[in-house]
This record gives C-alpha cells, structure tokens and sequence, in this order.
C-alpha cells in the first residue's frame, strides 16, 4: 500500500525527488505547496520548464545556454573576445561571472575527459575550440577546468593538442599565443561551481601559465 492517499500526489513527488539534490521529504513539501498555489500559477511554473525545454538553445560559437544562436556574452562588443575561459559546463559559466572578475569570452566544453565514464576528446567540444583559435585572433586561453585528475587530464590534452599544431606552436613561442590556467587557490579536487566567489576570483586573476 502506498504512503500517499492519492496517487497523482505520488507521481508528482517522484518526478520532484528526481531532481538532483532533491529528497523525499523536501519533494512532498514543495508538491504540496504548489497544490495550494492557483492554477494560473502552478500552468506559468510548468510552463517555464516546457518552454525551456523546447526553446533553450547553444550558442553557436562558445556553447552556453542561449535563447538566440549567438548569447549574449559572444555578442557584447564590452567583451575581450581575444581572451578565450574553458571550462567544463554553463554552472561554471554563471561562477566565474558572478565574481565580476572576468571580462573575455567563454568555451563550454560540455563534459571533461574520463575514460572510466567513457568520455573522449571527440565527446566534448574540444574541436570547436581548436577551430575558433585557428582563426588567429585569440591571444590567451585560460584553462579553468576541475582541480581534479579528469579537469587535468582534460587540461594536458587541450595543451598537447595546441602545441603540437605547427600554427598555434610558432604564436606561443614568439608570446602572441598564452596558455594558462586558474591558480591553485582552488582546492584540489573541487568543483568550480561550489568554490566562494572570493576565491574563484583571485583564481581568475591570479592565473598562471600552463605547465605540462
């Protein structure tokens, strides 16, 4: 027998227990909650999920959440679009903006390197990054990828892969080409998503180069 006396009140719990974070208890409270709220409410809070759903769309150049093709980050004349911040997904994205120390643009790489999860460089966008660094108007790519063994590997491949191109090879000698990373303020091992903004900040401007 079910410990719910109705069975749409079961199934709208699980669907909200099935949020990343979310429990049984925290679901039920926030289910019940919204049955006390009106229907025009409850349609406009369904509707913004489904409309985000169908809508939502990927920036055609950096790979982050959009509701057009090119978001609004890539198309900001304010921005310093020869500064290039890799970094594994949108969460980091919102991180790094929220401490108001970055001014460049961004690469979403979709995912990092894990062979365990069998994920490759062909299963992220590292090819588009490549490909908007051919065009010669980058100047440094910041890696600020996870402080941890997949972030790293994922780091040395991006790195490997831009050294051994003849073209990228010749800028970073002759300094018109920088490859750094996010300072080691981060603890190793940690998400950039659950890092302080105090610390994610010093991060970003304290950036070293990168050393394989």
């Amino acid at each position: 027998m079910s410990d719910y006396p109705s069975i749409l009140l079961e199934q709208a719990v699980n669907q909200m227990a099935s949020l990343p974070g979310v429990g049984k208890r925290t679901a039920l409270r926030l289910v019940l909650h919204l049955l006390r709220r009106s229907d025009a409410e409850v349609e406009a809070f369904s509707g913004a999920f489904t409309r985000l759903k169908s809508d939502v769309i990927y920036c055609r150049e950096c790979h982050n959440i959009s509701d057009t093709e090119i978001c609004p980050i890539c198309a900001s004349t304010r921005r310093d679009h020869t500064t290039i911040c890799v970094v594994e997904n949108v969460q980091d994205v919102m991180s790094i903006e929220n401490t108001g120390q970055y001014n460049g643009v961004y690469h979403v790489l979709g995912g990092i390197i894990s062979p365990m999860e069998g994920i490759g460089p062909k299963d992220i966008e590292i090819d588009s990054l490549i490909e908007r660094v051919s065009k010669g108007e980058t100047k440094e790519i910041i890696l600020a990828l996870p402080t941890t063994m997949e972030g790293d590997t994922t780091n040395f491949y991006i790195y490997r892969r831009i050294q051994n191109t003849d073209r990228f090879a010749d800028r970073i000698q002759t300094g018109e080409l920088r490859i750094s990373q996010i300072a080691r303020g981060v603890a190793v091992g940690n998400q950039l998503e659950y890092t302080d903004e105090i610390t994610l900040g010093r991060s970003i401007v304290n950036r070293t180069d990168f050393k394989a």
